[in-house]
């Protein structure tokens, strides 16, 4: 057992939260809070109602997403949004969520986990007026072998768009949706692309400035941080081994 207040403490800090310019709707930290105190924690990719019912099921008292809860900006607490909040409530489940902060870490994010995961070599972070926003690294492979080993990594097919590089190359990783961000991917000397999900006209636009780009599934490129924040705090606070709710969209 762990008191609450410890626990986001240890995560803002670790996660650089404060530090961290994210969308409007990420609300990054604690995002309901509990009874105060922490035995079990679960993780999932989303607050969505199904996941806090299953961390309900499992014993959970604390929610660790990186989607939360108020994407969508303020809203009347009624239907599904009543229901999930309400359930979690009446159960003493807390939620912490951590969006960007959660992909860029240096160490446990979904950028640099993924990027490990596919073998990338000379790994460096790109950054954005100081702020860290992918990472890039260097792959020997042909396009037709690196793909097998990031649908490895990522546990299912991807979508390929050939920009024309017979291999890899120098590739960048921003998972989740970064599809948009192809034009500013390319201009940092980039071959490849590999994100989650992007636009129509990424695709196109991939094809124009001759970028291939891998979209691999917003969903299955944003596991590895929760995962792997689960599994430090359990470590550190001693708690009951963290269980991952897997739930995936197939987007």
């Amino acid at each position: 057992m762990t008191q609450l207040d410890t626990l986001v403490n240890f995560c803002d800090k670790l996660l650089c939260t404060e530090d961290i310019k994210d969308y409007p709707g990420a609300h990054n930290g604690l995002q309901l809070a509990n009874n105060g105190t922490i035995t079990k924690i679960a993780v999932a990719v989303d607050a969505s109602e199904s996941s806090i019912r299953k961390a309900v099921e499992q014993g959970a008292d604390l929610l660790i997403v990186h989607h939360g809860m108020f994407w969508h900006g303020v809203k009347q607490i009624t239907g599904n949004y009543y229901r999930k909040l309400k359930y979690a409530m009446d159960h003493n489940l807390a939620i912490y969520s951590s969006h960007l902060p959660l992909d860029i870490h240096p160490e446990i994010g979904n950028n640099i986990l993924l990027a490990k995961l596919c073998g990338l070599k000379n790994i460096e972070t790109l950054t954005e007026k100081g702020t860290p926003f992918a990472i890039k690294g260097v792959c020997e492979l042909e396009m037709s072998e690196f793909i097998k080993v990031v649908e490895h990594a990522v546990g299912g097919a991807v979508h390929f768009c050939n920009g024309g590089a017979k291999n890899a190359g120098t590739v960048a990783v921003m998972t989740g949706g970064a599809g948009s961000e192809l034009e500013k991917i390319k201009s940092m000397d980039v071959d490849t692309l590999l994100t989650g999900e992007g636009p129509h006209w990424s695709y196109i636009l991939a094809e124009e400035i001759e970028t291939n780009i891998i979209y691999a599934g917003h969903y299955a490129t944003e596991t590895f941080g929760v995962i792997k924040l689960g599994e430090i705090l359990t470590n550190h606070f001693k708690l009951s081994t963290s269980l991952f709710i897997d739930n995936p969209t197939g987007l």
